[in-house]
């Protein structure tokens, strides 16, 4: 199985972000556009592990105890060579300790934490031929747009599931933020 640990979204950022994209989007622009019950705030991507692995896992990151996390979304922006557009989250210090607590946890279980800085954001759309299709999506962005905050209160483990028109996720187990 291919794991990930990320924060979701609350209604009125997937609403926000759901017109943003209804606005941008064009059948003509070749990007795969998530469906946003997909989308969400990456902590750390794991890969492939094992049935046993994904158990210790979760006892482990049940083990977390953090409070709930401001969210502030900021501007559209791209991943050139990724070919990935997104909406960034600002990395606030309850976010930065949040993801280090998460790696802190994953790596009793062997996974390697990223050696990339945490970039924290939202993916809206990938390009499959990287620059083309996000070129047509900056020429239709005319202003940033104004996103609600809002306070993470739980962390998920989602499942991923690659398929031909994009990956489908399953959450295989939340973890509460909280202050007790």
């Amino acid at each position: 199985m291919r794991l990930f640990i990320g924060i979701p979204l609350a209604t009125v950022t997937s609403d926000e972000l759901a017109a943003i994209s209804a606005r941008l989007r064009s059948a003509a622009d070749g990007l795969r556009w998530p469906a946003p019950e997909s989308w969400h705030i990456t902590l750390q991507f794991l890969g492939h592990a094992r049935a046993e692995q994904c158990a210790t896992v979760i006892a482990r990151l049940g083990e977390v105890r953090r409070p709930p996390v401001p969210i502030h979304l900021e501007g559209l922006s791209f991943f050139d060579r990724a070919g990935v557009f997104f909406i960034g989250v600002r990395l606030v210090p309850e976010l930065l300790s949040l993801q280090e607590n998460v790696t802190a946890a994953t790596k009793l279980c062997g996974f390697v934490p990223e050696a990339r800085p945490y970039e924290p954001h939202i993916t809206l759309a990938r390009s499959k031929d990287q620059r083309k299709g996000l070129l047509a999506i900056e020429a239709r962005i005319r202003h940033q747009p104004r996103l609600t905050s809002f306070m993470a209160e739980e962390f998920l483990l989602y499942e991923s599931f690659p398929g031909a028109s994009g990956s489908r996720y399953e959450v295989r187990a939340r973890f509460a933020l909280s202050t007790r």
